[in-house]
């Protein structure tokens, strides 16, 4: 097979087979007394495998994933899609709880008792808000939680606490309440945080939790070639599958 007949069966442009094979995301391709690359299936296999990779974990692990699976025992190969599938799970795990403790704070929002309703609050006025001791607070700022600002005063410093810090916190007494432990509190406040604009924050995150599912659906569709690729045994009963027309 012609480097320009897996270019149109694979979707990608024939100087993209060139670069993917150099990269060792594809097996080398043989070469003919010509000089010309001739492709086997497993190529175009190879390539469509990595279409989805990419699209569910990045272009840069997935090649290094693609390489990496080739090289390694069987069991560690699946380990490492794997490990994939793991890292896709936590991250929706980090959106889901950033969504619930935004999902709190907003509907403490619309109540007449809000808790906080200051824009700059001191550690004994927020913990006080709060129903928790000044302490949990100090706790969380040191696990990363909350980020309250420092200022300077005759007795050294003090934290104050803006509508950010305030936000955090709000968040961080709502999912611990709710039985979450510290590194996923930590997980869901670095997910807020990555919003940057919280205007929109439950939108941006419903639109985050779509993008993980997409991405998890093309790591399905990877498997059965990566499997392939892993699997000596499944590769050749693939390939008896084909010569006997299935």
């Amino acid at each position: 097979m012609s480097t320009a007949a897996v270019a149109e069966l694979s979707g990608y442009s024939v100087q993209q087979v060139r670069d993917l094979e150099r990269q060792e995301v594809i097996p080398p391709a043989a070469r003919a007394d010509n000089g010309y690359r001739r492709f086997r299936a497993e190529h175009v296999r190879a390539l469509h495998a990595y279409r989805d990779l990419a699209s569910a974990v990045g272009p840069v692990r997935a090649r290094w994933t693609m390489r990496e699976i080739r090289l390694l025992p069987s069991a560690e190969a699946a380990a490492l899609i794997v490990s994939c599938h793991a890292d896709l799970h936590r991250e929706r795990e980090r959106a889901l709880a950033a969504r619930r403790g935004l999902e709190s704070v907003q509907a403490e929002e619309k109540t007449e008792a809000a808790s906080v309703d200051a824009d700059v609050m001191t550690i004994a006025e927020l913990s006080e808000a709060l129903g928790i001791a000044p302490s949990a607070l100090r706790f969380w700022e040191g696990e990363g939680l909350v980020a309250p600002d420092r200022i300077s005063t005759r007795a050294g410093t003090a934290r104050r606490y803006g509508l950010a810090a305030i936000r955090e916190a709000r968040i961080t007494a709502e999912l611990r309440a709710g039985g979450y432990r510290v590194p996923e509190v930590r997980e869901a406040i670095t997910a807020i945080r990555e919003l940057r604009d919280v205007s929109h924050s439950l939108a941006a995150l419903d639109a985050r939790l779509e993008a993980i599912a997409q991405r998890a659906l093309a790591l399905l569709r990877a498997g059965a070639l990566l499997a392939e690729i892993i699997d000596p045994r499944r590769k050749a009963s693939a390939r008896e599958d084909q010569l006997r027309g299935r």
